[in-house]
């Protein structure tokens, strides 16, 4: 009987890591970048706050009308089943203030948002009034202090509006901008390194040989990370040699805060960048009990921290997604941002399945007339497949413990709309 090594097909291959485990040992070693910078809000969607905001002003400023309407005085409100009768004494717009006293008896008419004079308390909406001249006529539907937007019952003056470690929306820049602020500090950009490795791999300009394949994931991670708050520095495709690695993933440390390459992490005869990063840095780990994606080189050189993914594409994504962003996100000091939860759905199909690894295979989610989720696979799940993923809309995430999937089974599955 042939004595075969340990190779990714076992499922208990020795040395493999469980992919919480993984998560976790990446996280644990991932520094925060204490380096922040001042830019202008316009500029600041995408970025990480890096001190909290406090307010300089109460929002709103003044007491202000929620429609437009008659302002007036709560006292003249009418009782239960009977109307009253009251006088336009003058008309507000948004913008304007009217310092005058409104005498009882009267009212004010006011727009959406304008100014309420400071002896009224109350506002009735336009289409709840009957006007005949200068007179409105009101029921006795309405309560004191209704459609009345309070000074700074949106923001107090000094409250905390946005804490250190938001990863900033649009409606955040909108809120900086109502407060006045103009400036603000974010994190710095973090500096990644990209690069292919591979004699096969070739340039999408260039002419390639037979054997030879276009070089697609240096555009997929491109893609990925391309993000307000990361700068992308792209070193191309370096050989299988192992000092050319050396020398390249040196010259990189120099500068990045991160590097990141594709190939090179399995056991073949010219997978070299697992042996640069023994050489020259320190490795962590480098197989993680999951499909795609087992062989994933992580540690650093020099300062740099290092991350040899898998040189299939679709193997690329899945790591990248699982495991590489989190740890992007907690250098940059991310520590509030939209999350992208595993939900239910149910399998339209069986699915193969051994327990002892996580496989994340690509799916397509759908919806019921009924609203249940459920999700069927794009086929093939090849890690070379990239097709299968371009398909997808999700991931399908089948946990290290579970068993085959029948038809019918409910599934957690991972949306892209929340990770892409």
């Amino acid at each position: 009987m042939i004595n075969s090594p340990p190779n990714c097909a076992d499922i208990n291959e020795p040395g493999l890591l469980h992919l919480d485990l993984a998560k976790q040992a990446i996280q644990d070693a991932m520094p925060v970048l204490q380096e922040s910078q001042q830019i202008p809000i316009e500029q600041a969607k995408g970025r990480c706050l890096a001190t909290s905001i406090i307010s300089p002003v109460q929002v709103p400023g003044h007491t202000n009308s929620a429609v437009d309407g008659y302002a007036l005085h709560g006292s003249d409100l009418p009782t239960e089943n009977t109307t009253t009768s009251l006088t336009i004494q003058a008309t507000v717009l948004a913008g304007e203030f009217y310092t005058e006293t409104c005498q009882s008896g009267h009212c004010i008419r006011i727009m959406t948002g304008a100014a309420i004079p400071a002896d009224l308390d109350t506002v009735i909406m336009q289409e709840h009034c009957e006007v005949t001249r200068n007179v409105i006529s009101i029921d006795a539907r309405h309560k004191k202090g209704q459609n009345v937007r309070q000074a700074g019952e949106d923001i107090h003056l000094d409250a905390i509006v946005l804490q250190v470690g938001k990863l900033l929306c649009p409606a955040d820049i909108g809120l900086l901008a109502s407060l006045g602020i103009t400036e603000i500090k974010v994190k710095r950009k973090l500096r990644i390194a990209i690069a292919s490795t591979g004699n096969e791999i070739y340039s999408i300009a260039s002419a390639i040989p037979e054997g030879g394949l276009y070089d697609s994931n240096r555009y997929c991670l491109q893609a990925a990370l391309d993000r307000p708050d990361i700068e992308i520095i792209n070193l191309g495709i370096i050989q299988d040699n192992e000092s050319e690695l050396l020398k390249r993933f040196n010259e990189a440390a120099d500068y990045a805060d991160i590097i990141i390459s594709t190939g090179g992490v399995s056991v073949g005869e010219a997978d070299f960048t697992k042996q640069v990063l023994q050489t020259s840095g320190d490795i962590n780990f480098w197989k993680v009990a999951m499909k795609p994606g087992r062989p994933i080189a992580f540690g650093k050189i020099k300062h740099s921290i290092f991350f040899g993914l898998p040189g299939n594409p679709v193997a690329v994504l899945v790591t990248l997604y699982q495991l590489v962003l989190p740890a992007l996100e907690k250098m940059l000091g991310i520590t509030d941002k939209p999350i992208a939860p595993l939900i239910k759905a149910r399998s339209l199909e069986a699915m193969r399945k051994k327990p002892g690894r996580t496989e994340i295979q690509r799916g397509i989610v759908s919806q019921t007339e009924t609203g249940e989720l459920q999700v069927k696979t794009t086929g093939k799940q090849g890690s070379g497949i990239l097709s299968s993923i371009s398909m997808a809309n999700a991931f399908i995430i089948l946990t290290h413990d579970r068993d085959r999937i029948e038809k019918g089974d409910w599934v957690d599955v991972q949306l892209f709309s929340g990770l892409f």
